[in-house]
């Protein structure tokens, strides 16, 4: 059962994705002159991927606001990483940002190509040209209004705890002066484990949005002081869904 459900749902994957690129192709097109930060694409994009667990039963997502996010903030936006499931859960918070994500995975045919048609931003891991390039790109980002999305842990949880993170957002904060927004999710570490294919069970999958790190926060603070600050609020928060 578990293997027929899993290819009934890959193959709905690559089905809508070949159907809706096109259409994501002539968004861009058409609005890409005068939508300066993508914002109609992306939402687009969200719906998109959000039809992969809006119509999945196996995979239910709720999304709890634990503080307001303003639509004319632009943030660093950070998060524990437990799935590949997680992309699709996130983009049902419908926020702008511009993902962060590796090389790998713009090389997919349609899913990767929307990708850049978005302008989200590629790092190659191990390539330390490749991290100042991606700062950069980050930077520029944020400094024409964009927010962008970074899993500090840098690869998603084999276990469901929390990682170490790296350093590259909160040094992003700082350099921006911009407010850091942690969201937390839980739920999503067993249904699609990491490297696997094969859908198991049903997962209540759900999302904290929780209070930002404010701008004077930044400002006063080292990145290392908002590295363990923004961590300890997901962990705590992490720890009472769970519990």
């Amino acid at each position: 059962m578990n293997v027929i459900k899993s290819i009934l749902f890959w193959l709905f994957l690559g089905i809508t994705c070949i159907s809706l690129f096109p259409i994501a192709l002539v968004i861009r097109i058409v609005t890409g002159p005068f939508d300066r930060r993508l914002r109609l694409l992306h939402r687009f994009t969200s719906f998109w991927a959000s039809l992969y667990t809006w119509l999945n039963p196996f995979w239910g997502v709720s999304i709890l606001h634990k503080t307001t996010v303003d639509p004319e903030q632009t943030y660093v936006i950070v998060s524990n990483h437990q799935s590949l499931v997680d992309i699709f859960a996130f983009f049902r918070t419908f926020v702008h940002f511009k993902w962060v994500s590796k090389s790998e995975n713009f090389k997919f045919p349609f899913v990767g190509w929307n990708m850049r048609l978005n302008r989200y931003i590629e790092i190659k891991r191990g390539s330390n040209r490749s991290s100042a390039e991606m700062m950069k790109q980050c930077e520029n980002t944020l400094r024409s209004g964009s927010s962008i999305f970074i899993f500090p842990e840098g690869t998603r949880s084999t276990t469901g705890m929390l990682g170490k993170f790296k350093m590259g957002a909160f040094e992003l904060a700082k350099r921006t002066g911009l407010p850091i927004l942690p969201m937390v999710v839980h739920g999503s570490s067993n249904a699609l484990p990491k490297g696997g294919l094969i859908l198991s069970g049903i997962h209540r999958i759900r999302i904290h949005i929780i209070d930002a790190i404010t701008a004077d926060e930044v400002n006063r603070l080292s990145a290392d002081e908002l590295c363990d600050l923004t961590r300890n609020r997901i962990e705590s928060e992490l720890a009472l869904m769970q519990g």
